[in-house]
């Protein structure tokens, strides 16, 4: 009998005194623009992060590059000509006491798909010239990394 009793008075109550089932379409909205506004801050503070990422993987693979080269230099008395370039790294290129392959990973592309610039004799006042042209992919850019810009290693 307690729970017929209940049940009317609940059916006998007005409409806004009953309890609320479910979100209205306004707080879905508000709640769906949160959303997206913290996920747009989010991505607002990761852009620019892949071109620091892949400047800095280019600069990490220049250093294993030069560690490289100055192997070779050791083992044959001078660097890799340009016509030579990287691929004397990893191939003979018919010169006296080559002991490669020096190179067990084949680095040659910078982290924008392009050839890194290798140039001997160098013309940055150091043996030799190893850089990457950047994002751009303009040589001579201020984008340009290279073995020249050992303050930034």
């Amino acid at each position: 009998m307690k729970r017929n009793t209940v049940q009317n008075t609940e059916r006998n109550m007005p409409r806004n005194t009953q309890q609320k089932k479910g979100f209205t379409l306004v707080e879905l909205l508000l709640v769906v623009t949160i959303i997206g506004i913290l996920a747009g801050a989010v991505l607002m503070n990761f852009r620019g992060q892949t071109d620091k990422a892949k400047a800095t993987r280019a600069k990490a693979d220049i250093q294993s590059l030069e560690t490289v080269l100055n192997l070779y230099e050791m083992d044959i008395g001078d660097y890799p000509s340009s016509d030579e370039g990287l691929g004397a790294l990893t191939q003979d290129p018919g010169v006296e006491g080559w002991n490669g392959p020096y190179l067990t990973k084949k680095i040659t592309r910078d982290p924008w798909g392009r050839d890194y610039i290798y140039q001997y004799p160098g013309s940055k006042g150091i043996n030799y010239d190893l850089f990457s042209s950047g994002k751009d992919g303009q040589e001579g850019s201020e984008d340009d990394i290279g073995n020249w810009d050992e303050e930034e290693y």
